[in-house]
């Protein structure tokens, strides 16, 4: 792969690309995904976009959360979408920088799954490997309203597409972001690895006024089915103006070794240490600090208060 250095020489020449005809979007890049490959691919997007006719200024990403910072900057108003090129990551970095923005009006979102971790794009009916169809469905200009989930942790206030987990959940965060080179696998592998240390907390839930007490491994809220390749929450939708809430309460290491396969299929929902619940607003408290996992990145710690923004953006789908 090119450096970065050569990238950004080589594309600020054709920072504004088309022929004026079609639709303008801002293009948030990352080189890095998908181990340098979304880097090799970038001559192939830029076809794609002309093929379409698809005009767009290019910014590539260098560091983490550089996508917030260029999203929040811009006139959002001259575009007609922004794509978040890359995998959840850069997803979470561009969403935030939506609402970071100030714009009155927040444009339409689109896809580009590139990325190692795709969840959101799963839920949209998209791959990694059909990333061309994702071009054509921008190209559409036919988006649809989905909610956002919203948090706000110690006086930080963040969003997210996906995820937001703690506990076990985040433990395999950190874990397999130092696996990050094998790809999804990674998620599995953190997750017998922190089966070693497992741990519970007690951790108090409040949703929509309802209080729960449990002596809990982890919790999930999801606004998408998938966390990585993990079908997490089954019975979720993106547009449904609720968040799903999935609470994995005290097991022992060899009833999660036996439970752990279930997840890839669903089945884990009908566990007896599992409670599925689905919510509005939710608030999270623990005994000890727990780090907090939105789309797969590790920001905040409990206490936390979650909400649900219904329809809060459009998105470029089927």
């Amino acid at each position: 792969m090119k450096s970065y250095e050569s990238l950004i020489a080589h594309y600020e020449k054709k920072m504004k690309v088309g022929n004026g005809d079609g639709m303008k979007i801002l293009l948030i890049y990352n080189p890095f995904a998908g181990h340098g490959r979304a880097g090799k691919m970038l001559p192939q997007v830029e076809e794609e976009f002309q093929k379409y006719k698809i005009d767009f200024d290019l910014h590539l990403t260098d560091y983490p959360e550089h996508g917030i910072e260029i999203v929040k900057n811009l006139r959002l108003k001259d575009y007609d979408g922004i794509v978040a090129a890359g995998g959840d990551g850069t997803l979470f970095e561009v969403i935030n920088g939506c609402f970071q923005n100030g714009s009155k009006k927040l444009i339409p979102l689109g896809v580009l799954p590139v990325g190692t971790g795709n969840a959101f794009a799963r839920d949209l009916g998209l791959h990694v490997s059909k990333w061309q169809e994702a071009i054509e469905i921008i190209s559409r200009q036919k988006p649809r309203k989905v909610d956002v989930g919203k948090f706000s942790s110690h006086g930080q206030t963040y969003y997210f597409l996906n995820i937001l987990g703690l506990g076990f959940v985040a433990d395999v965060t950190k874990t397999a972001k130092k696996l990050k080179a094998l790809g999804n696998i990674s998620y599995t592998l953190g997750v017998l690895y922190r089966m070693l240390f497992l741990k519970t907390c007690k951790l108090k839930i409040e949703i929509d006024g309802k209080i729960l007490e449990r002596d809990n491994v982890f919790a999930e809220i999801s606004n998408t089915t998938y966390t990585s390749n993990f079908y997490m929450a089954p019975a979720a939708k993106i547009d449904d103006g609720f968040l799903d809430i999935t609470l994995l309460n005290k097991i022992s290491r060899i009833g999660l070794l036996k439970a752990f396969p279930k997840v890839f299929t669903g089945e884990h929902v009908h566990l007896k240490q599992v409670d599925v619940i689905k919510g509005k607003k939710i608030n999270i408290s623990t005994d000890t600090p727990k780090v907090l996992t939105p789309d797969g990145e590790l920001i905040g710690i409990t206490p936390v208060e979650i909400e649900c923004l219904h329809h809060a953006i459009e998105v470029f789908w089927k």
